[in-house]
């Protein structure tokens, strides 16, 4: 797939005055903060600019404060530019998706490889920690101003894409970009607190049910742990609340690969994968027709909970053997 350049981009942004931001569903900090980063600043640049969803804004992200995000219809009929952002494929927006291609012309800015390009206009760069990285290269590109609130929200998208900057992902260039941030008025300690040090008591009880009862194979190099709707009733939370637990479960020593399998709703089992050195769990997820990176990707089985743990074990172990045969 050929990109188009970010300079493109952002002559079509700045010839456009309504505009449509679409982040993935189960937003995480990535999308959101790059959506309310680039929000803000085409706000500022006078361009009336909604940021759509199709579910709530996780407690930990809500200090994020945007008053031009939508759960429904926007207050236009058709956008100039409609921009689906940190969305590899268009199943990532599914219920918005007619929003979405109502636009006049559309964009798609990511760093997910994406399974067939979509949009009229795309920018994918595989090699950026967080599409927050690319938010912040677009906005300078377009010579927009930054503040404090920019810079907080393309923080959070970074710092949770990068797990606090401790994944393989993160490089040189995102602590350079994270350094100019400093310089506009990012407050880290504020950004920190609210994400990582204002967790519910629910939800660390939610994590020790989960963890008590994770299953160790192929010689304790893998483990799993699953989330059930019966789990998050007995414990007052929600599945936005298993945030933190697969890399609990990833930090113990000897693990490689981790998963967390998440029942969404019966039959519907939400699937995340975690390599820690040498596994590779895009090609777990791909086996499901997920996707996502090496060391992080996810996937969504349709079957039962125990049939989804059978499949999920079967295809780790496989890519297990297969690393240590190399």
């Amino acid at each position: 797939m050929e990109n188009n350049t970010l300079k493109e981009i952002g002559s079509q942004l700045l010839s456009a005055n309504r505009i449509l931001l679409f982040p993935h569903m189960q937003i995480d900090g990535d999308a959101y903060g790059s959506a309310v980063a680039l929000c803000l600043a085409l706000r500022n640049l006078g361009k009336e600019v909604y940021v759509l969803l199709e579910d709530e804004v996780p407690a930990f992200l809500s200090f994020l404060t945007c008053d031009f995000c939508l759960e429904g219809e926007p207050p236009f009929d058709s956008a100039d530019i409609a921009i689906a952002i940190d969305c590899s494929d268009v199943g990532r927006f599914e219920k918005r998706k007619d929003w979405y291609f109502k636009g006049n012309v559309t964009i798609c800015l990511d760093h997910h490889m994406t399974t067939g390009v979509f949009a009229d206009f795309n920018y994918i760069d595989s090699s950026a920690a967080a599409t927050g990285e690319i938010i912040y290269d677009l906005l300078k590109v377009m010579n927009c101003d930054f503040n404090a609130e920019i810079a907080n929200a393309l923080y959070a998208a970074i710092t949770t894409d990068t797990g606090n900057f401790r994944y393989s992902n993160t490089t040189k260039r995102t602590h350079l970009i994270v350094a100019d941030l400093y310089d506009t008025g990012l407050d880290h300690t504020k950004v920190c607190v609210e994400i990582y040090e204002n967790v519910r008591r629910e939800r660390v009880k939610l994590s020790a049910d989960a963890l008590k009862d994770m299953q160790l194979f192929c010689d304790g190099s893998a483990g799993l742990v699953s989330v059930t709707q019966k789990m998050l009733e007995v414990n007052h939370t929600s599945m936005e609340e298993t945030e933190g637990i697969i890399d609990t479960l990833k930090s113990i020593e000897g693990i490689e690969i981790a998963a967390l399998l998440k029942e969404k709703e019966k039959e519907i089992i939400k699937v995340s994968l975690r390599a820690k050195s040498y596994g590779n769990v895009a090609n777990i997820a791909q086996k499901f027709h997920g996707g996502g990176h090496i060391k992080a990707a996810g996937c969504t089985i349709h079957d039962s909970l125990d049939n989804a743990k059978k499949m999920i074990i079967g295809a780790i172990e496989e890519e297990l053997m297969k690393g240590s045969s190399i």
